[in-house]
């Protein structure tokens, strides 16, 4: 795919000058003494937030402190060129390919338990239904006390002995998500497969089940980024993540679509109370969730600078959304960042944003697009691999979806496989017995007919 093995010599050069050099402190709150803990998948090093969630006399108190990457990054420089050259970090079974060399984003600029950091650090004051009444946003030295993982803090939160810093995190999680349904947000349950190695040199394909406590932890970031939206949105520039309101017709098709799944769905329903409510283990429910995939398209960058946009929702969050929350890892937020900086401080906004702030939507859409291609071509792959010796074998299997009359998209729980399948008379929702008729990885192509 073209993809870049190596970080150009002289970025690499431009980093260890930056890094050697000691942490600007100019203009920045010593937040040190905040007890900020990272939550991130196990093993990860590129930490990009902090967070620590407190009670206020009414309601609730966040501190989110996100890399503060442009202290490292010189506007014009080798550094900033190949970043806007990658645009985001490509996540592989075998490697990542890194938005900025390891040397910042795992070590310098990522937020390690118990280093000195510089951060970017929002405070949201919340009520106590989970609104933000207060928002506040400046540069920061911050110092993590704690390295967490989902699986960890989900075991700590059961057993009630979650780490001092998180453990109102469940209630402000769901008030948000109660929120994210009243706004109307059309989350997708849908299941998650990933590539992972299976300890004997080879790969094996998994299901992922999303952790409750994962989703808990995405609100304080898609909270962030609605607040940093805003900001945007009353100062007339910037730039969001938008995806269009779907079509009326389109959401009647989605409901008649249920209502012949047996997913009782009434007009007077909207999607995301609809989507909230159904449990996608059922396979009448999960060919919903993936019928409900045609609500979210159009998704893009909006950049803007002579006021707001005339269309600036994005109609999965339900809301205006900024990204501002992984720097070490999107391109887009470290601008979006300096944008909300400036208008806290009611000051201009650096020249090096607005004359970049034209090409983010295609930067980023590109990176988008590669990010996804990877995506596919590594699962086809190992679906391939997994399924190479075993063609002619039979599986039980639930329809998806059916685009067309003659061919339609399974899934198999066991490998957990999506594809093609061949065969008339198809219905979504329908639980059938597959033959796997081919499986070649040299094409990287699986695909099955009725039994």
């Amino acid at each position: 795919m073209g993809l870049p093995a190596d970080y150009p010599t002289d970025a690499l050069a431009e980093v260890e000058q930056t890094v050697a050099r000691p942490l600007p402190t100019e203009e920045r709150v010593d937040a040190t003494d905040l007890p900020l803990v990272t939550v991130d998948p196990a093993g990860a090093k590129d930490l990009d937030q902090a967070v620590l969630v407190r009670r206020r006399a009414r309601g609730y108190r966040i501190d989110y402190a996100i890399a503060d990457v442009a202290a490292y990054v010189s506007p014009g420089g080798a550094l900033d060129r190949e970043a806007r050259r990658r645009g985001q970090t490509l996540y592989l079974p075998d490697g990542n390919i890194p938005l900025h060399p390891t040397r910042l984003s795992e070590d310098a600029g990522s937020l390690l338990p118990d280093e000195v950091r510089a951060a970017v650090l929002w405070r949201i004051d919340l009520d106590p239904d989970g609104s933000p009444v207060r928002v506040d946003v400046r540069r920061a030295l911050v110092r993590s006390v704690a390295r967490l993982d989902y699986e960890g803090v989900q075991r700590g939160l059961r057993l009630g002995c979650a780490h001092p810093s998180i453990e109102l995190l469940p209630q402000v999680g769901r008030l948000r998500r109660e929120q994210a349904v009243r706004r109307g947000a059309i989350e997708l349950g849908l299941p998650e497969q990933q590539v992972e190695s299976d300890g004997r040199g080879g790969w094996r394909l998994v299901l992922r089940p999303r952790l409750v406590v994962e989703e808990w932890n995405a609100e304080i970031s898609l909270l962030t980024g609605m607040c940093a939206a805003e900001m945007m949105l009353e100062a007339g520039i910037g730039v969001l993540r938008t995806v269009p309101d779907p079509e009326p017709e389109v959401v009647a098709g989605l409901r008649r679509s249920a209502n012949q799944l047996g997913v009782h769905w009434p007009v007077d329903r909207p999607p995301a109370v609809a989507l909230a409510g159904l449990d996608p283990a059922r396979p009448e429910a999960l060919a919903v969730h993936v019928a409900a995939t045609r609500l979210l398209r159009g998704a893009g960058y909006t950049a803007f600078d002579d006021g707001a946009p005339a269309k600036s929702g994005h109609a999965g969050i339900g809301a205006s959304y900024a990204h501002v929350t992984a720097p070490l890892r999107r391109l887009v937020d470290r601008y979006a960042a300096e944008v909300c900086l400036a208008v806290a401080a009611g000051r201009g906004i650096p020249g090096w944003v607005t004359e970049a702030l034209a090409e983010l939507p295609s930067a980023m859409g590109g990176s988008d697009r590669t990010a996804a291609q990877v995506e596919r071509a590594c699962i086809a792959q190992a679906q391939a691999w997994a399924l190479a010796a075993r063609v002619g074998e039979e599986f039980p299997a639930t329809v998806l979806r059916v685009p067309n009359g003659v061919a339609g998209e399974i899934f198999l729980g066991d490998p957990p496989i999506i594809a093609r399948c061949a065969g008339h008379g198809l219905t979504e929702g329908q639980r059938v017995r597959v033959r796997l008729a081919t499986a070649d990885p040299h094409r990287r192509e699986v695909e099955f007919e009725v039994a």
